[in-house]
């Protein structure tokens, strides 16, 4: 019989197995799932747009504040009990006109806008009304939660 030669098998072979690729691969999809989920992108979005309309509301409710503090306190008649979505200019029956707030741009130079709404159209996405007490709340429909109002 012959003598075989016996070839040293390297102890550490050169490249990765499939496996090995694979269980990466997985971990590095399980970690980025995680991460995607824990910083929940359309959340913080909304969260932000939300922001948006509490900065408009105090926005509107400071400007008529001020407006009725030259105008002796008298609310406009155009403001009313019933909850009416606030329209720059023009004035459907569905809608109260506040244009003399930015006529002349003495108390802001135009009215803000919901920022899903964009800056062009005849609505702007925020509300108005008074209570029997004369209180003025002024809001919004949110995303985080359903409304978003400031009264005084």
């Amino acid at each position: 019989m012959g003598d075989f030669a016996v070839i040293p098998r390297p102890r550490f072979p050169g490249g990765f197995t499939l496996l090995e690729v694979l269980l990466t691969v997985a971990l590095i999809s399980i970690l980025a799932g995680v991460v995607i989920i824990a910083i929940n992108p359309g959340r913080q979005f909304a969260a932000t747009r939300d922001a948006q309309r509490r900065a408009d509301i105090n926005t509107i409710l400071n400007a008529f504040y001020l407006y009725l503090i030259d105008n002796k306190g008298q609310i406009p008649a155009v403001i009313t009990t019933s909850r009416r979505e606030i329209c720059p200019g023009l004035d459907p029956d569905d809608c109260v006109n506040l244009s003399f707030l930015t006529d002349g741009q003495t108390y802001f130079d135009h009215l803000p806008r919901d920022p899903l709404l964009g800056e062009n159209g005849t609505h702007t996405g925020y509300y108005i009304e008074k209570n029997l007490d004369d209180r003025i709340t002024v809001g919004a429909n949110g995303e985080l939660q359903p409304y978003i109002e400031i009264s005084r």
